[in-house]
């Protein structure tokens, strides 16, 4: 066997890993582009050409992601597979955690919900809101679609600005939750609130809804635990605002080391099996 590529054409990115012909991971990358053909051969360019990989020793191509279906037939020559992205977000999820099962979340421009353990890999659910959700709606309330200077925005915020908590609506003390719990997301927004504060408040609203629907997956379950992939685990406040989720409901939240590229690394290990 020779290298193996595995790919994940996105909405917005596509990332892309090489295995060797030993199956160890040799190399990862993301690419942007206007449109996700531009950016699947780019990821290729890119990977092949900064790993000093020839494209003749490149086995086969992995394919996986929404943007898979308008891949038919070999590229430069190279016989292609598709693999289903649920399974691929499953095995990629399972791989970097170490966890022999786990409710694996994929948060790209919407989140999917799967379920991975020895059993098998299922798709147990998704929802709209994700990072489409927060590009979208920062774009009209801030006049910024730049997702790194989002991130940039939020550092500079304050919840408290936006945000309406239980002590803001209740004097009596209620057992389940504390008093500075979200009760109503931008539900209390300040008029000197800033661009910073709406940041925050949006990035705090998508990952809450997230992590919810997450705690309640796991309620209906035996796995409590919750491993996190896609391109939003890169935002800052991530691990903050699911550690406050986790210390709520007892259900852990991991953020695996790579894990905006879980899918392609997925992909590949679908295809070797």
């Amino acid at each position: 066997m020779g290298i193996i590529l595995g790919i994940d054409v996105g909405g917005s990115t596509t990332k892309i890993v090489g295995y060797n012909e030993k199956k160890e991971l040799i190399g990862m990358l993301q690419v942007k582009a206007s449109d996700q053909i531009t950016s699947l051969y780019g990821a290729i360019g890119n990977l092949t050409s900064k790993h000093s990989i020839s494209l003749d020793i490149v086995d086969k191509i992995i394919i996986t992601g929404v943007g898979a279906s308008f891949v038919s037939g070999d590229i430069y020559g190279i016989p292609t597979f598709k693999v289903d992205e649920f399974k691929a977000v499953g095995s990629g999820g399972l791989a970097l955690s170490g966890k022999e099962e786990a409710i694996v979340v994929s948060m790209g421009t919407g989140t999917a919900y799967v379920r991975a353990s020895k059993d098998g890999i299922k798709h147990i659910g998704g929802s709209g809101v994700g990072g489409g959700t927060l590009i979208g709606l920062a774009g009209k309330l801030l006049k910024e679609d730049n997702f790194d200077m989002i991130n940039e925005l939020a550092k500079t915020g304050d919840l408290l600005k936006v945000d309406l908590t239980i002590k803001d609506i209740s004097k009596d003390i209620i057992p389940s939750l504390p008093p500075e719990a979200t009760a109503s997301n931008f539900g209390s927004i300040k008029s000197l609130a800033t661009a910073g504060d709406l940041a925050l408040g949006l990035i705090n609203m998508v990952f809450q809804t997230i992590g919810m629907l997450a705690v309640f997956a796991c309620m209906n379950d035996t796995i409590k635990e919750v491993v996190l992939v896609g391109s939003l685990t890169e935002i800052p406040q991530a691990k903050q605002i699911f550690g406050m989720i986790k210390d709520l409901y007892n259900i852990n939240f991991l953020i695996p080391e790579d894990a905006i590229f879980a899918t392609a690394i997925g992909a590949a290990l679908q295809y070797m099996k």
